[in-house]
């Protein structure tokens, strides 16, 4: 029982982060199911590190049983390096399990350092040596954080409210791999607490960007448009709108899923023509907005021009229509009107040039 007590007092800050994690997980929706099963075993990872981490220490500070030592050692070594292929398995798109190489090799190294220490080792009177391999460890540990690190990255759309938790992840695994060198090995027994924190820091930012987007595209959706043309009114230089044509004629004839996939083929096509200054949404069915900042006019006919030039490569065609103020004084809904407009009538030039192909 004391052995409980010391660890709940140690780790209760864990405990409570790690339960509030499952209960985000359990009532939030809009999360994939697959990504929340992985987060799950993710959690169950990071608790079972927490009470290896303890035990280990919780003999080590009674000079009890060198050999049981040696094996929670082993398996502390071990499930470091496991943990962060989890949590790259768990947070980046399409990741193989081949990423679980490198740290399963730790595993055999580690399981022969406990008859031979080539990883580590623990003398008779119970203190620890390295071996020649003593650092590699931490060095795929490293490898593996700053692989996170650069997937996460490459994946995002360089968005604040996407670089800002990447960067706290980044900033917090580096802590918990260099403090033990600075600190001592009792800043060790933090470490699940310091992967749990970030972790659901990172967690609480995803579910915050999912809400503002659209889950068939993954554009943002029209109530992230609304706060976007919002903030910062002044810097808006044009509103761009698009409409997909036919759209109900393929549904009728193909199906939804087909034109589903027509959607998403707009929408990627949208993302490719835009720049950084040039934000996406799907506000609604096969409507589009693209909000324009600090932009020349010239740049916006670029931008429609890159829009339609991509998306007469696909099977798909689009109307798209634009407004223009470089004074920042026109209301939004002025600019929506205007820019609808200039849709209506390519999507009525459009429909014109159709009737007379088809006769």
């Amino acid at each position: 029982m004391d052995a409980v007590k010391e660890y709940l007092i140690q780790n209760l800050g864990l405990l409570l982060v790690l339960v509030a994690f499952v209960i985000i997980l359990h009532f939030t929706v809009f999360l994939d199911r697959k990504m929340v099963r992985r987060s799950f075993a993710l959690i169950i990872g990071i608790f079972a590190l927490s009470v290896i981490v303890f035990t280990e220490f919780y003999l080590e500070k009674r000079g009890l049983y060198l050999l049981p030592r040696t094996i929670l050692m082993a398996v502390r070594y071990s499930a470091t390096p496991i943990l962060l292929a989890q949590i790259i398995y768990v947070l980046v798109k399409r990741m193989r399990l081949i990423i679980f190489a490198p740290s399963l090799v730790l595993v055999v190294l580690d399981v022969i350092s406990i008859f031979t220490p080539i990883v580590f080792g623990l003398t008779d009177t119970g203190e620890l040596i390295r071996g020649p391999l003593g650092y590699l460890p931490y060095i795929i540990a490293g490898l593996y954080c700053a692989t996170l690190i650069f997937l996460l990255i490459r994946q995002s759309n360089r968005r604040a409210v996407e670089i800002v938790p990447i960067v706290f992840l980044a900033v917090s695994f580096t802590l918990g791999l260099i403090l033990p060198f600075v600190l001592g090995k009792d800043f060790s027994g933090l470490f699940s607490t310091i992967i749990g924190v970030s972790l659901f820091v990172y967690f609480v930012f995803t579910i915050l960007d999912v809400a503002k987007k659209d889950p068939l595209t993954g554009l943002l959706n029209r109530q992230a448009y609304y706060a976007d043309v919002k903030a910062n009114r002044k810097d808006i230089t044009a509103l761009v709108s698009v409409d997909m044509n036919g759209l109900k004629v393929l549904n009728d004839t193909q199906g939804h899923a087909a034109g589903d996939e027509a959607i998403k083929t707009l929408a990627n096509t949208l993302v490719k023509a835009s720049k950084q200054k040039q934000a996406v949404f799907r506000i609604g069915g096969d409507e589009f907005l693209i909000v324009c900042r600090k932009l020349s006019l010239e740049e916006v006919k670029e931008l429609v021009h890159s829009a339609y030039k991509d998306l007469d490569a696909t099977p798909y065609s689009c109307s798209i229509g634009y407004s223009y103020d470089d004074s920042g004084t026109k209301p939004i809904q002025e600019m929506l009107k205007e820019s609808d407009e200039m849709l209506y009538e390519a999507k009525a030039l459009h429909y014109q040039e159709k009737a007379k192909e088809e006769k």
